[in-house]
């Protein structure tokens, strides 16, 4: 029998939509943003005065006593509370905006207080039915766990659940992967995902919706954007991770580049979605995962480690897909080329 202090344990996050009690779970939401302007409005009287900024803690006490009011659990108020000090906290700002109209639903609750109930789950005295798209494993439920709305009005439970992690594989396929915008990723092993293109192909229906103010018609066309790219994203890191043992990619700056004239072909690929999957699914199925520096991986040749006088230089090469290395005569493939030079095998 394994000790649990010798066991590793990680967080998953099942997400459901939830298809009843929607309309509580709006007025909820409207308490809970009563909450959060609460608390922003105590952070600025401390400002005001002089005083000490309020802790979670402090926030729970000036509102002990209102959850039966505002309708909401006890447990709701004060991971409210506790959220607002942390992300004035993570965002070094004295305060923070307020929450309204236009702001998107979330019902926050403690992990305990939600049970299970077949395909259904109860809390704080309701039995929330959920389209039950895949079985929840055993795990104990924790703090985090939420109710959330999407810019559509649907409501999904959010279920942090805390489950094992699994034994790691020996790493004995490894991969390198270069991030790019005409293909997605190109592997180490010779294979490319082709980048969809998702936004792009929507482009000419989401001009006739704005230039029609069908506000509810844009929405649903950013959705089915986002379903499919999440969803294209989903098939890709899964099999990638079932493939390979050791998985490494270059930490291109996206964030950087969606600042430059590139900025809607960087969106559209979801560089970051496609790492965070990876880095997650590698942990759930023991395999490795490393993101390292990805500077010089295109003109370093791979198979000499020269860096010649003949490699594309910078942003005016961006266009040469193919050069040759003069010190050896190798022939590279510029994204075949990165990829094989952000491989690094395991000691």
């Amino acid at each position: 029998m394994v000790d649990n202090c010798c066991r590793t344990w990680m967080k998953l996050v099942y997400r459901y939509r939830v298809k009843s009690l929607t309309g509580l779970l709006n007025k909820q939401a409207r308490a809970v943003n009563f909450v959060w302007n609460y608390c922003n409005d105590r952070q600025k009287d401390a400002l005001r005065f002089g005083r000490s900024w309020h802790t979670g803690f402090d926030l729970i006490k000036l509102t002990t006593g209102c959850s039966k009011e505002l309708g909401l659990h006890s447990g709701t108020v004060n991971d409210v509370c506790q959220q607002y000090a942390r992300s004035r906290s993570q965002s070094h700002r004295p305060y923070l905006r307020y929450r309204g109209r236009k702001t998107l639903g979330w019902v926050p609750l403690k992990g305990r207080e939600l049970k299970r109930e077949g395909n259904a789950f109860r809390f704080a005295g309701n039995t929330f039915r959920v389209f039950y798209s895949r079985a929840l494993p055993e795990g104990k439920i924790t703090d985090g766990s939420n109710f959330s709305r999407d810019r559509r009005g649907n409501w999904f439970l959010n279920i942090v659940l805390e489950v094992q992690t699994p034994p790691a594989r020996l790493p004995v396929r490894g991969v390198g992967i270069d991030l790019g915008l005409k293909d997605l990723a190109t592997l180490s092993d010779g294979s490319r995902i082709a980048a969809p293109h998702l936004y792009r192909a929507s482009e000419a229906a989401l001009a006739v919706a704005q230039r029609a103010r069908k506000k509810k018609r844009i929405a649903a066309l950013h959705a089915k954007i986002a379903n499919r790219r999440r969803n294209f994203l989903h098939t890709c890191t899964s099999a990638i991770v079932g493939a390979f043992d050791y998985i490494v990619v270059g930490n291109i700056n996206a964030a950087a580049l969606a600042k430059t004239s590139m900025a809607k072909s960087v969106y559209d690929v979801g560089w970051s979605s496609f790492r965070t999957q990876l880095a997650y699914k590698a942990v759930k199925h023991g395999a490795w995962f490393e993101e390292v520096n990805e500077s010089f991986t295109t003109q370093i040749c791979s198979d000499c480690g020269a860096v010649p006088d003949s490699r594309p230089k910078g942003i005016a090469d961006l266009g040469i897909r193919e050069w040759h290395c003069c010190d050896c005569g190798a022939v590279h493939d510029r994204d075949l080329n990165a990829a094989l030079n952000v491989t690094v095998q395991p000691e």
